[in-house]
C-alpha cells in the first residue's frame, strides 16, 4: 500500500500546483497541519479517504482522477466485479475499497468498508468531512460514534447522518464488519 499512497500523493501534490494553491493553503482549507497535509503529498501516510474526497473536490475533480490516475469516462454505468474496487486506506481500523472510482461526475462515492476488530477497549479515533453519510451493514455488528451517541448497528442495519460531525465506527464481537457507505 505504501506504493500506492505515494502515487496518490504524488497525484495531489500535481493537481495543487496546476491549480497555483500552495502546501499552506491546501493545509488550512483541510484544517490540518502543515506537516500532516506534506506527508499526505509524499506519501509517507496514507491520506483518509474523507481528505480526498475534500481535496477532489477543491480541484473540482472526480475522486477516481486522484485514486487511479485516470480520467473519469463512464457516464452511463461503470461495473466494478467483486474484490476489484480500488483500494483506499483510511486509518488502520478500515479498509475502503472503491466500487464506482471510473463514473464520472457522481453524486455520492460509494465504498465497501470493512471495519477489524480492535483488542483495546478504548473509543476509535474519530473524523469529519463536509456532506452526508448513508452506511448499511452487510456483515457482523459495529458500534457507530456520531457527535455524543453511540449507536450499535447488526446485519440489515442502517444509518444516515450529517458527517460534518466527528465519527467512528467500532467493530463489535471480535469480528471484522463490513459495510456499504454512501459518501455524499
Amino acid at each position: 500500500m505504501q506504493e500506492k499512497s505515494k502515487e496518490i500523493g504524488a497525484r495531489v501534490m500535481e493537481m495543487r500546483k496546476i491549480s497555483q494553491i500552495t502546501d499552506s493553503e491546501m493545509a488550512d482549507f483541510l484544517n490540518m497541519p502543515l506537516e500532516t497535509y506534506n506527508k499526505y503529498e509524499s506519501g509517507e501516510k496514507d491520506i483518509p479517504a474523507s481528505v480526498l474526497y475534500e481535496i477532489a473536490h477543491k480541484f473540482k475533480v472526480d475522486l477516481g482522477l486522484l485514486l487511479t490516475g485516470e480520467e473519469t469516462r463512464m457516464h452511463i454505468f461503470s461495473v466494478t466485479r467483486k474484490n476489484k474496487g480500488v483500494a483506499v486506506e483510511r486509518q488502520k481500523q478500515y479498509k475502503y475499497e472503491n466500487l464506482a472510482e471510473k463514473f464520472i461526475h457522481k453524486k455520492a462515492e460509494p465504498f465497501i468498508v470493512t471495519v477489524e476488530p480492535q483488542s483495546k477497549s478504548k473509543k476509535p479515533s474519530t473524523n469529519s468531512h463536509p456532506g452526508q453519510e448513508f452506511n448499511y451493514v452487510l456483515e457482523g455488528s459495529m458500534k457507530i460514534y456520531i457527535h455524543n451517541h453511540e449507536i450499535v448497528l447488526n446485519e440489515g442495519d442502517s444509518i444516515f447522518f450529517d458527517s460534518s460531525y466527528q465519527h467512528a465506527m467500532e467493530a463489535l464481537n471480535g469480528k471484522p464488519a463490513r459495510f456499504l457507505a454512501m459518501v455524499m
